[in-house]
């Protein structure tokens, strides 16, 4: 009989080596080897367990270190985050390991970040309704400012070339001096806004140089007169007769400077030079120069003059007038145009503004048109134009000037009866205003064109506004003229087009 050994010596031990043989306690022997044997075997199973368990603790307490680690590694970016958010609250937490408590005041951190985000939100949506409101203002301003100058500005045109008593002379110029003023005004501070906003667009378009500063000459020779100035106009070797640029914004600086030298000198001069700066990779750059004889300005004040609504001194203004924007302006406009402005100055004997600008040459030949008053001579003869405007007195001057120059002239006073009339005439031109009752000028031109009709149409608008000028070509119109426009201007557009 097989039995458990540890057994065997313990019976052996005490009863002896013959109670193993002995029958009696054979089956008792056996019940209890087996219970040995059965120990053995749970023995070596708890052992083993015990082995795996100590193992897989092992790997517990490697688990919980990374844990653990990973747990400081999220403390600390939490409190970094928060010190970004706010490093005063941040600060006391520097010892801190409570996750729960850190992240807690995170997410009101975060909260409050939130509320901030969308009051700026808010203040944004704000932002832009008030510059929207601006622009809806100085809108509707232009229009209603613009709109009546322009029956001024024409009548005065239109008197110019009637005949009129010698002593009715200065009258019209002065009135046409003070129109000029006030729309020179206007054009400022609806500039000065549009620089102020970024909404400043430049042209890149051919045009003479030298005919640009004759206009800018001729325009301020009235008001130059008036302070018993002369206006002298230089141009140096090497000037293209074309170059490619905004005449529109180089005249508009040229004429604020020339205007700004004519009110601070009396019984002097105001030469306009122009010269050859350089010439580097095709371009020429073209120095412009003002110069006058001149109050001049103390040396502490040159910088302030370029300041809006500031003049050098505030007894200027009582005593020369102006607004103080047109300074600013050309200087705004020169900066975008990575330019700017320089002044040399001695008081009581003068200034010199002078900038330099970039040109491409245009070397295609071209006329340059004879400067010089526009006279009624000029002819249109048998040229059919429909005028669509709404103002009496916008169409009292149009009607007057076109029939100076024999034009046929039709008349509709808003877009519904232009595009009626457009549908059953033939015209060369339609001169289309923009604001008027019924429909306006720029629905007219759509569903005239929407009907196959391609006559030429310039429109008559109040408006400066880059977008107006956009809306103007997207609906389908050729050109367009501001308001208010001289004869020669209205001339021009029509004689462009046929």
């Amino acid at each position: 009989m097989q039995i458990h050994p540890l057994l065997e010596k313990q019976i052996t031990k005490h009863l002896g080596i013959e109670a193993l043989s002995n029958p009696e306690f054979a089956t008792i022997i056996k019940m209890v080897s087996a219970s040995y044997d059965s120990y053995e075997r749970d023995k070596k199973i708890t052992e083993h367990a015990f082995e795996i368990s100590e193992k897989e603790y092992q790997d517990v307490l490697n688990d919980l270190k990374k844990e653990n680690d990973l747990k400081k590694e999220s403390i600390e970016k939490v409190k970094q985050a928060l010190t970004v958010l706010d490093k005063k609250n941040a600060s006391g937490l520097k010892d801190s390991d409570d996750l729960v408590e850190i992240i807690d005041i995170l997410n009101a951190q975060i909260n409050v970040k939130n509320e901030l985000e969308q009051t700026l939100v808010l203040a944004k949506e704000n932002a832009e309704k008030a510059a929207k409101a601006k622009s809806d203002f100085l809108s509707v301003m232009s229009h209603e400012i613009r709109t009546p100058l322009n029956a001024i500005i024409g009548n005065i045109h239109i008197l110019k070339q009637e005949e009129h008593l010698p002593h009715q002379e200065e009258f019209i110029n002065t009135l046409h001096i003070s129109a000029l003023n006030l729309i020179n005004l206007i054009n400022d501070i609806l500039d000065f806004s549009k620089i102020e906003d970024g909404k400043i667009k430049f042209e890149n378009k051919s045009f003479s140089l030298k005919k640009l500063v004759s206009d800018v000459r001729a325009t301020n020779k009235f008001k130059a007169d008036e302070h018993q100035n002369k206006i002298n106009f230089n141009i140096g070797e090497g000037i293209p007769d074309f170059v490619f640029g905004d005449s529109l914004r180089l005249g508009q600086i040229l004429n604020n400077l020339v205007s700004n030298a004519i009110k601070f000198t009396n019984n002097g001069s105001i030469d306009i030079n122009i010269s050859l700066a350089k010439e580097i990779e095709g371009k020429s750059y073209v120095k412009f120069a003002i110069e006058d004889t001149g109050i001049g300005i103390e040396k502490e004040n040159i910088q302030k003059i370029f300041e809006r609504f500031t003049q050098a001194n505030s007894n200027i203004t009582r005593v020369h007038g102006g607004s103080g924007l047109g300074l600013a302006i050309v200087k705004k406009l020169l900066i975008l145009m990575d330019s700017d402005i320089h002044v040399e100055s001695v008081f009581g004997k003068g200034s010199s503004f002078y900038f330099t600008l970039p040109f491409e040459q245009d070397k295609k030949v071209q006329i340059i048109q004879n400067d010089g008053e526009f006279t009624e001579k000029d002819s249109l003869e048998g040229i059919k134009v429909l005028l669509v405007e709404d103002v009496k007195f916008n169409v009292i001057v149009a009607k007057k000037m076109m029939e100076n120059w024999k034009v046929l002239i039709d008349y509709a006073e808003n877009g519904q009866v232009a595009f009626d009339k457009a549908k059953e005439n033939k015209y060369d031109v339609i001169l289309m205003d923009l604001q008027m009752p019924v429909m306006d000028g720029i629905t007219a031109t759509r569903k005239i064109r929407e009907n196959g009709i391609n006559t030429h149409i310039i429109a008559l608008t109040a408006s400066v506004s880059n977008d107006t000028q956009a809306e103007v070509y997207s609906s389908g119109m050729n050109d367009y003229l501001t308001k208010p426009f001289n004869p020669k201007d209205l001339f021009d557009a029509i004689k462009k087009a046929i």
